[in-house]
């Protein structure tokens, strides 16, 4: 006759095998961050109140899923990588316009994309590759600088906004309602010249952490061709 021990853990496996992690509550959330941001980029081209109405409300519910997964205890690796794969996407499409809206400046927009992109994708897989449990989690003798960035909520959310903010700032900047207010500064101008110097450290981090991660992954596979070779 089972015990009352084994009929709960049994019952918590039918429990755990009959939840949908694609319902998860953050992951809903994740899900109107990309149709909010899918909707921005409708109106990016032609009307700038509706696009930053909506991108701003995309990037703010970024911080509502973090909260979500911990306060349901719902954190789950797709919903890491969804919230990821956002970020990036959202960002990227923004880099893009402004590409097309400074092309004197594209080449430099264009690199900003594959320094965020390259530098993210290649910091997760190295942090899979080092059994890490989230992208997150550095260790300070990895790193001190990335520690600090991705273990303080404060300081990650400040770099995350900034960063968004000074785009969106020249993103604004790039239609003549905003650009020319009389003899002073408009407030996108404000804006932008506020959070340039966070920007450009955001993407030093990024450099940062491309950097380290192709060092684990180098180190990674050392380890892999010296074991191969006592082997042999």
């Amino acid at each position: 006759m089972p015990t009352t021990n084994g009929s709960s853990q049994a019952m918590s496996r039918s429990t755990t095998t009959n939840e949908n992690i694609f319902l998860f509550i953050p992951n809903l959330i994740g899900y109107s961050r990309i149709a909010l941001a899918g909707c921005s980029l409708y109106f990016m081209s032609y009307h700038p109140h509706y696009c930053t109405l909506l991108y701003t409300l995309s990037c703010l519910l970024d911080a509502l899923d973090g909260w979500a997964a911990r306060r349901f205890n719902q954190s789950t690796k797709f919903g890491a990588v969804l919230d990821m794969v956002t970020d990036r996407c959202t960002t990227a499409c923004l880099l893009c316009f402004l590409s097309s809206a400074y092309t004197k400046w594209a080449i430099l927009f264009q690199g900003l994309i594959s320094l965020d992109l390259a530098s993210h994708y290649m910091h997760m897989y190295a942090s899979l590759e080092r059994g890490a449990g989230s992208h997150k989690k550095v260790e300070k003798k990895m790193s001190r600088v990335l520690n600090l960035y991705y273990s303080n909520n404060k300081i990650l959310f400040t770099f995350c906004a900034a960063n968004e903010l000074f785009f969106l700032s020249m993103y604004l900047l790039s239609f003549p309602q905003f650009s020319i207010v009389g003899n002073t500064w408009s407030w996108p101008w404000v804006v932008a010249a506020m959070t340039f110097p966070i920007c450009a450290a955001k993407q030093w981090i990024n450099v940062v952490q491309m950097v380290k991660a192709a060092g684990s992954l180098a180190e990674g596979d050392m380890e892999l061709r010296s074991q191969a070779k006592k082997q042999n």
